[in-house]
């Protein structure tokens, strides 16, 4: 393993440097096992893309996986583990992945949906003898326990987005997520020097799928420590701070939620002193929600605002929030935040209207592999939104205040009401549908879906319509929860303004 972790790996090599739910690695081990997943990936015939895909549970291996790929000169794809064969099947063809490492759980989904994109190599662990499958162990034992070349160019993550039409979209990782570099040398180099490299142990907390997760595990690159937690459980991530005295993670608000609401006694059996910088992304947190952490972790959080397409746009540290409550902090360059109307006629301070970011470089939003869409979202060159409404101060704090998009966020996770609205359709007892984000306590917001009986005398079983979703689409993307409503006040071109349906329902007035 080059630089940083090797030479941890050099100067101790019985230091814990990766723990996950299951095993706790050494330096010695990580070492050897990113050299030879490296040169495996090197020596592979990957085309001109040169991609693999990650279809796996937050586990150790999951994390070597891509850093393998990331030191071997390759993109690594994370796909969403919740996601069906199908659903998966398609983000493989489009982002001409020719490896897949999958773990136990998407072992089955994995296979099924390698072999509907021409995939032929699939890497697994604790997949048992499933036919198919190589074994990660054997897998890495073909590979050479010397170190990789520092000369090969570092290829960022290809991450998919959520698409209103219910195709996700491909989106590089940012060069505002990417420590970038001519080299792998030059690449870690800058690794080191991101703003979690100044910090010790890191603690991942959310799905690697997601680009915070994922950016906080490339820090094992350079030499710090990595516990990985697996699905979310709020005591077992207190339990995990205090026992390895983790110093960084990344979190979402509803990370916070759960942590908070655990017993007084529970949270009081841990220390979390440890604790020195906490970036909290995935969506605005409630006021009520970051006072509490504050009081309890201290001022150590820092709010990051933006998404998977261009990364952080807005930051604010915690003693800038409590002096600024609610807002999500002011742009950071190369991004200046505007606020415009609907015409893109900038607002004056204090004045809500739609939230756009302008990128000096000229970037913007990209799907390489969609140039209608990347047209689309960026209305003139390096100018876009993230879909929000909202205002600015005079100190050029921003405040976000509804959407103007369909998208919602729930948990931290986007949400395009468009895929189980084009599904629920065609039930035949459904007659029209519409889904609205709605406020939740725990996840910030919940889709529900709002439906018009193609039979009002006789109207669907609302769990059965649940049922017959969720056995078509994701379970995330499926709504929480179902209504018989009478109209969706649909206007005379047929269009329903979400927002306004929303307002209409939190108020009474569909019944």
């Amino acid at each position: 393993m080059p630089q940083f972790a090797k030479t941890q790996a050099q100067a101790d090599p019985t230091a814990l440097a990766l723990v996950d739910p299951n095993q706790e690695l050494t330096w010695a081990d990580v070492d050897d096992a990113l050299n030879r997943c490296a040169n495996n990936i090197i020596a592979a015939d990957l085309g001109p893309s040169r991609r693999i895909a990650v279809f796996a549970e937050n586990a150790a291996e999951t994390a070597l996986a891509h850093l393998g790929a990331l030191l071997g000169g390759a993109s690594s794809v994370p796909v969403n583990f919740h996601l069906t064969a199908d659903e998966a099947a398609y983000i493989l063809e489009d982002s001409e992945s020719k490896i897949v490492f999958v773990g136990p759980e998407t072992a089955e989904r994995g296979l099924s949906a390698a072999a509907s994109a021409g995939i032929t190599e699939v890497v697994g662990w604790e997949c048992g003898d499933i036919e198919g499958i190589t074994d990660w162990q054997g897998w890495l034992a073909q590979g050479s326990p010397e170190d990789p070349p520092t000369n090969i160019a570092p290829r960022a993550n290809l991450l998919y987005t959520s698409g209103t039409t219910g195709r996700p979209k491909g989106t590089e990782l940012p060069p505002t997520m990417f420590a970038g570099g001519d080299t792998m040398e030059e690449h870690l180099e800058a690794l080191s020097q991101g703003g979690f490299s100044g910090f010790g142990t890191h603690l991942v907390v959310g799905p690697m799928y997601h680009t915070g997760p994922l950016s906080g595990m490339r820090l094992l690159a350079a030499g710090i420590p990595s516990i990985i937690l697996g699905r979310f459980d709020a005591e077992k991530t207190l339990a995990a701070i205090d026992k390895y005295k983790t110093e960084s993670a990344v979190m979402v608000p509803t990370h916070f939620v759960r942590l908070l609401a655990l017993p007084e006694e529970v949270k009081a059996k841990y220390d979390v002193s440890s604790m020195k910088m906490a970036a909290h992304t995935g969506a605005k947190s409630p006021v009520d929600v970051m006072e509490a952490m504050i009081d309890w972790w201290g001022p150590i959080f820092r709010d990051a605002y933006g998404a998977t397409e261009v990364g952080t746009v807005c930051g604010i540290t915690s003693e800038e929030w409590l002096e600024h409550k609610g807002s999500v902090g002011r742009a950071i360059p190369p991004f200046t935040a505007l606020v415009l109307d609907e015409d893109l006629n900038e607002l004056p301070p204090d004045t809500e209207g739609r939230l756009y970011f302008r990128d000096a470089t000229g970037r913007g939003i990209v799907y390489p592999n969609d140039p209608e869409k990347t047209v689309a979202s960026n209305p003139e060159p390096g100018l876009f939104t993230l879909g929000e409404i909202g205002y600015m101060d005079g100190d050029g704090y921003v405040y976000i205040t509804d959407r103007f998009s369909d998208m919602i966020v729930s948990g931290g996770v986007n949400i395009y009401p468009a895929e189980a609205e084009q599904l629920l359709i065609d039930h035949p007892a459904v007659a029209d549908v519409g889904c609205i984000g709605i406020p939740h306590p725990d996840m910030g917001e919940e889709l529900k879906a709002l439906i018009i009986a193609e039979d009002p005398a006789n109207p669907p079983q609302l769990d059965e319509l649940a049922s017959w979703l969720r056995e078509r689409l994701t379970h995330y993307k499926c709504p929480r929860s179902y209504e018989l409503v009478p109209t969706l006040q649909r206007n005379t071109m047929g269009k329903i303004n979400k927002r306004k349906l929303r307002d209409a329902f939190l108020a009474g007035e569909l019944a």
